[in-house]
């Protein structure tokens, strides 16, 4: 995993499970990597990737089963969804709307461009 300077390395981290479950590598139930096993895997400090979990705990996309590991939550692809969608619109479509003022766009320009990146 390349990491980028501009984002804290254990937000990262939990983007990177977030991917894993979007995409169907990990589902419901599964069991993932634990604390030290994604620490050596990535070539992180562990409790880098604690804090990553906890992030994912609090977020209710992963489930900590004492003694056993850590497991991907029930319902994790929908709070997945939600969290991200949330995050679009509160840091993304400002800046996008900004920006369409700007360079005085309308409504009906982006629905072309819309249109063409869905076909």
């Amino acid at each position: 995993m390349n990491f980028n300077d501009n984002k804290a390395i254990y937000l990262q981290i939990a983007e990177w499970v977030f991917e894993q479950i979007l995409n169907g590598k990990w589902n419901e139930g599964d069991r993932i990597y634990s604390v030290r096993e994604m620490g050596m895997a990535l070539e992180v400090n562990p409790n880098t990737v604690l804090r990553a979990y906890d992030l994912l705990q609090q977020l209710e996309i992963v489930i900590n089963k004492r003694g056993i590991g850590f497991f991907v939550s029930e319902d994790a692809k929908t709070k997945i969804l939600n969290h991200r969608k949330k995050q679009f619109i509160e840091n993304e479509v400002p800046v996008f709307f900004k920006t369409m003022k700007m360079l005085q766009m309308d409504w009906s320009e982006m629905e072309k461009i819309f249109r063409e990146y869905q076909e």
